[in-house]
């Protein structure tokens, strides 16, 4: 099996380094027999997906260079929160790219529990989803009560570098998950850049 590698330390993270990340998963590689075809490794904050090599290693996915990801835990591949973060899985897997948490051995996309993984995980984001939902309705009906359109003041609302493209994309009837991958950007985050555009159209 080709397996990628993916290591990620914050450059909060002060006397970390990804060698000791590295050095662990190269040695599970080859005591599974699996060949590593990339290594791919971010100093940068988890918090959002717009990370250089996060991004190539999805572009290689894409493309099938290898069948299988290893990280060495689910929070240094992304600490987006429990909805991006199953994205982001579910997108390897609907490319045909396997993946595996070294440290979190239930995390393994091959694995007798995944299923179960999968339907805890994205249960949690469905509540996510839901309370994300709830506060965006309430902040909408205080702003509302302020005088305010959209939530946020206009001369915020147009700030965004994607704003024009992303309600040209909605008014297409794209999802905000579509927008996103095309982007490059967080399905959140264009989703709250959306509702601030007051966006309509299929989820």
């Amino acid at each position: 099996m080709n397996a990628a590698l993916y290591a990620r330390v914050s450059t909060k993270d002060k006397g970390q380094d990804v060698s000791n990340q590295l050095r662990q998963l190269r040695e599970f590689c080859r005591k599974q027999g699996w060949e590593i075809v990339e290594e791919y490794v971010d100093r940068a904050s988890g918090k959002h997906s717009d990370r250089e090599r996060f991004q190539a290693m999805f572009a290689a996915a894409s493309r099938r260079k290898f069948d299988l990801v290893l990280f060495w835990s689910l929070d240094r591949f992304s600490r987006e929160g429990t909805v991006e973060t199953l994205q982001h899985l579910q997108r390897l897997t609907s490319y045909g790219v396997a993946w595996r948490s070294f440290t979190e051995q239930y995390l393994d996309s091959t694995g007798i529990f995944k299923d179960a993984v999968i339907g805890i995980l994205a249960a949690v984001a469905k509540q996510e989803r839901v309370r994300l939902s709830e506060r965006v309705h309430a902040g909408l009906e205080r702003a509302k009560a302020q005088g305010r359109i959209g939530g946020r003041p206009r001369v915020r609302r147009e700030r965004d570098k994607d704003a024009k493209r992303i309600r040209q994309m909605r008014e297409e009837g794209q999802s905000y998950r579509e927008i996103a991958e095309d982007l490059g950007r967080s399905t959140m985050d264009v989703y709250r850049v959306g509702m601030t555009l007051g966006c309509k159209g299929p989820e």
